[in-house]
């Protein structure tokens, strides 16, 4: 996935800021990178913008949620108010700002059964900058800290340049790379838990002379990138909807793409060669089934017109067949489905041999016949034996109704 990460400078959002910059193609090896002003920051060539904000720029605290303070699922995001003033109450006395003007975002994977960390930094600075990028056709697609506590849990980072060298390092908070801060953090340690070292090649050759042993080396678009590949999101709280709408723009950016990118012509191609194939194969298949619809209807008619030559015009066709077999078989006397006859055959067949009929009434080819109520199991046996037979049949209670071919 193309990626562009940007790392907010801790100075205001205007025209004289410059963003360090890195371009990745696969999300893993590092393109082109550099620091410029907004208006020179690439614009369209990635799918997604990630924003880093500098170590400098945040502060680091670790709390113990309350029970049930963490919402989940379809309750995170009503619960996520009540989580702000949680987390306001808990960190009170620990900030320097007021807690309103902060933006705090929670750890990935947060829970209440162990301490948490927070991040908190300057809301206006971070939402200046946010419109800013998004003016610029930059919307950010996610928010990520620099250095995360999990990175720095056993690696110190020497940083910066010669005139201004920096240590970061489980303390969270950026010290100046000299003898004494090597002094503290190589005694905080045991001999057989020393913390590895990386350095930014303009700091190598100090951090390896104060620390008396090698340092791996890390360029700094190396390590933007690296940065962005943390699980953790800030775009949280009162970020949610402005993430949510994000993606909005990203989806509509990718269907942009779709339909005018120079890139997806070839497949844009083969989707409307995919659509009108399928077209034509669809149009296809309906036609053969109307031909052989009509084809069955011709032959019926062709039945009933052979069968019958006296009918003048065929309206429903299997409608007049049975019509005119039911007047052949009154003419000949021979009995029909629909005679009372042949119902009460079928359904002194059907009953049990217990039940007995009481009354009897037959109008309009339909037979009413009382009898004594019948048990649940029976009465789905009855119905189903009359149904194998050609009738419909129906209980109401206290008779039977019967009549051929319908629901009666």
């Amino acid at each position: 996935m193309n990626s562009l990460i940007i790392s907010l400078p801790t100075a205001s959002a205007d025209a004289s800021a410059h963003y360090d910059y890195v371009l990745t193609a696969d999300g893993s090896t590092p393109g082109n990178s550099a620091s410029v002003p907004l208006a020179l920051l690439p614009v369209g060539r990635q799918t997604e913008v990630v924003v880093l904000l500098p170590m400098s720029a945040l502060s680091w605290h670790q709390v113990q949620l309350p029970k049930g303070s963490l919402a989940r699922g379809l309750m995170a995001e009503r619960g996520a108010s009540r989580l702000r003033a949680i987390l306001d109450g808990l960190l009170e006395e620990r900030l320097l700002d007021d807690p309103a003007a902060l933006h705090l975002a929670l750890q990935p994977q947060a829970v209440t059964e162990a301490p948490v960390w927070v991040v908190a930094c300057d809301k206006a600075w971070l939402g200046a900058h946010l419109q800013a990028l998004a003016q610029a056709g930059l919307a950010a697609s996610r928010i990520v800290p620099e250095f995360t506590p999990e990175a720095l849990a056993h690696t110190v980072y020497a940083l910066g340049d010669e005139h201004y060298p920096v240590l970061l390092g489980a303390n969270l908070v950026p010290c100046p790379l000299s003898a004494a801060t090597v002094a503290w953090v190589d005694g905080a340690s045991t001999q057989a838990a020393l913390p590895d070292v990386v350095a930014e090649p303009a700091v190598a050759a100090l951090a390896e002379g104060l620390f008396k042993r090698p340092v791996s080396l890390l360029q700094r678009p190396e390590r933007l990138l690296w940065a962005a590949q943390t699980p953790w999101d800030l775009a949280q709280f009162e970020l949610v909807n402005a993430s949510r709408d994000r993606a909005w723009a990203r989806l509509a950016q990718g269907a942009k793409n779709l339909l005018r990118a120079p890139q997806w012509r070839a497949a844009r191609l083969a989707l409307l060669v995919l659509v009108v194939v399928n077209l034509l194969a669809l149009n296809a298949w309906a036609w053969r089934e109307r031909a052989a619809l009509q084809a069955k209807r011709q032959a019926v008619r062709a039945v009933l017109t052979q069968t019958f030559p006296e009918i003048p015009v065929v309206v429903d066709a299997p409608l007049q067949m049975a019509r005119e077999v039911a007047a052949l078989q009154r003419a000949s006397g021979a009995a029909s489905e629909a005679d009372m006859e042949a119902m009460l055959a079928a359904l002194a067949g059907a009953l049990p041999a217990t039940q007995t009929l009481t009354a009897l009434d037959y109008a309009a080819q339909e037979l009413r016949a009382k009898a004594p109520a019948v048990a649940e199991a029976e009465l789905a046996q009855v119905l189903l034996a009359l149904k194998q037979q050609g009738l419909a049949a129906r209980w109401d209670g206290a008779q039977w109704l019967i009549k051929a071919g319908a629901t009666p």
